[in-house]
């Protein structure tokens, strides 16, 4: 933390210290030398930093250090000492303008964030640490500076059918992409619950998307389900059921450590292409059984680059989600992400890992009284 502030500091020094070599050198070389004008460096230097305050004291320091040098030097009476004052008093006068400029840039910029942190709470909800019987992490990088939302989507809900989850990418970018995502958002909050299969769940999501979109407009999707008390403890046969728009395939990391991707038995348009009569992607099952992750995620992972052009290879990374803490595993992969990329991602990067909870315990038993 020490050394994020030093710069600040520095700049902050910055006035101060040329003031005091103006009047360092003023003193010891003398008047001909004509260094008493750059005593407006102080104020100029002091309007990139601090308030329009401190910007008037700095001012107003100057001026009286030109004042004072002026009457050493006897120039307060010649063009030489008023052209001093003249151009100290202007530079101070410009950085306050500048100082209160910036200042109002940096409330409306303050706003700007406080409105972006309501609409990533209302468009990206937290996601449950825990759902049905699984444990859940999720990860987000905007590709555009200072932002925290953008065209990724992602959502997890507990529902009467199962845990259910979508991860998705909205075309594009900018508060465009980011009312298509909430059209999406929207829609699957309201069908995860009402639907009673995946199949079912996207087809209302295409009927939303289908009043939203404009031409050549789409969004590539996976959605999941997890069905309700598959602990495979329990005597049951845990899986997952996937139904895949067009979206980077899942990364299923088994209890042995093995990695796969999960590709689709056929490949499927994404939301907002499906043309009249087409049908829509075939939901597949694999197994998930207790010790098992899936990864799911978004082009901004797996088509990140590094200065070579290399993508960023997340097969070869699953062991980094070895951490029992889902959300260090995820923060851990983030950080590897961003190494790999050696800097911030050019594309929104979302990550949500799914594990599959092994502590969850057993239902008791039912028995039937004969009578």
């Amino acid at each position: 933390m020490v050394a994020a502030h030093r710069p600040s500091r520095v700049l902050k020094a910055i006035p101060y210290a040329v003031m005091v070599v103006v009047a360092v050198v003023d003193l010891t070389a003398g008047a001909g030398v004509g260094f008493l004008p750059l005593m407006s460096l102080g104020p100029a230097f002091a309007g990139l930093v601090g308030g329009w305050r401190r910007t008037a004291w700095i001012g107003s320091l100057a001026m009286a250090l030109t004042v004072g040098l002026g009457i050493y030097d006897d120039l307060l009476a010649h063009r030489r000492g008023i052209t001093a004052l003249v151009s100290v008093a202007g530079v101070t006068v410009a950085g306050l303008v500048a100082a209160v400029m910036r200042q109002q840039r940096e409330e409306e910029l303050a706003s700007v964030r406080s409105i972006a942190e309501v609409a990533q709470r209302v468009l990206l909800r937290p996601v449950p640490l825990a759902a049905g019987s699984l444990r859940v992490a999720v990860s987000y990088t905007s590709a555009v500076a200072d932002a925290r939302i953008g065209g990724d989507l992602y959502e997890v809900v507990a529902t009467p059918y199962g845990v259910r989850t979508i991860v998705g990418d909205v075309q594009g970018k900018g508060l465009e992409a980011v009312e298509t995502a909430a059209v999406v958002l929207g829609a699957f909050r309201e069908a995860a619950y009402d639907e009673p299969t995946l199949t079912a769940v996207g087809e209302r999501l295409e009927h939303a998307l289908e009043r939203h979109l404009t031409a050549e407009k789409f969004v590539t999707a996976v959605l999941a389900e997890s069905g309700p008390g598959t602990d495979p403890g329990c005597g049951s046969e845990p899986s997952m059921t996937l139904l895949n728009y067009g979206h980077p395939a899942p990364l299923v990391v088994r209890r042995d450590g093995t990695a796969a991707f999960l590709a689709p038995p056929e490949r499927a348009l994404p939301l907002g292409l499906a043309l009249h009569g087409t049908k829509g992607p075939h939901p597949h099952t694999v197994d998930f059984a207790a010790g098992d992750q899936m990864l799911f995620y978004t082009d901004g992972v797996s088509e990140a680059r590094d200065a070579e052009d290399r993508f960023y290879p997340l097969e070869q990374r699953a062991a980094l989600l070895r951490d029992p803490d889902p959300e260090a595993a995820v923060e851990a992969l983030r950080q590897d992400l961003v190494a790999h990329t050696q800097g911030p991602p050019h594309d929104d990067a979302a990550m949500l890992l799914v594990r599959y909870r092994s502590d969850e315990p057993c239902p008791p038993p039912t028995t039937d009284t004969v009578r």
